[in-house]
This record gives C-alpha cells, sequence and structure tokens, in this order.
C-alpha cells in the first residue's frame, strides 16, 4: 500500500500512477533544519511507504540526525504530529545532548506542578 499526504493527513491510495504522482509533485520534507551551530543537519519527511514492517498502523514519517555526536540517530512517526514533536527532540539532542532530549521528554509526560 502507498500513501499520501493530504492536509496533513495521511490517505491511503490504490493507484500507484496517483502515488507516483504525488510522490513527484509534492514536498515531502515535514521540517528542516539545514545547519545548527555545531554543522549538524535534522530532517524529518514523509516516506509515503509504510516502514512499520507488521505493525498495526502504517509508520510513514522519519527524523535523521545528519552529523555530529548523534549522526545517523534515527525515529520514525505514524502522524504528521508526532513527526512535528519528533523533529523538535531531535533538534534538541543534535544542539544540547540526551539530558536535555530526556528532559523534553519528561516535562510533555509529567503533570504541571
Amino acid at each position: 500500500m502507498k500513501y499520501i499526504l493530504v492536509n496533513k493527513e495521511v490517505v491511503a491510495v490504490d493507484d500507484i500512477r496517483e502515488w507516483e504522482l504525488w510522490m513527484s509533485q509534492n514536498k515531502k520534507r515535514i521540517a528542516s533544519v539545514s545547519y545548527l551551530s555545531n554543522g549538524v543537519r535534522v530532517s524529518t519527511v514523509f516516506l509515503g511507504i509504510d516502514h512499520g514492517f507488521g505493525s498495526k498502523v502504517p509508520v510513514l514519517f522519519e527524523t535523521m540526525i545528519f552529523g555530529g555526536k548523534h549522526d545517523q540517530y534515527q525515529e520514525r512517526y505514524v502522524t504528521w504530529d508526532e513527526a512535528k514533536a519528533g523533529h523538535e527532540v531531535a533538534v534538541s539532542l543534535a544542539n544540547n545532548g540526551w539530558w536535555d532530549t530526556l528532559y523534553i521528554w519528561l516535562s510533555r509526560i509529567m503533570p504541571n506542578g
């Protein structure tokens, strides 16, 4: 099965021509930080093909870090919103390291106060 995005929502398509056309004519990069102050690049993209390999839901987004201490770091996501949040975490990781990234994640899941 192939997938496209319609208003940031994943839509399955059966027609390979429709998928090829969409993939060739649409922006697949969700977020990109070309170069951080340390020369590292972080990129988040829509893949268009399920990379979940047997998961119950299609895994269609990917964030990677290129360069620096965390070169080739990779995370994959199911939704646009997860991918955007994951991109922010990767940028923080590339800039600050694991402890700051852990703090970011914990602050999201722990109640205020």
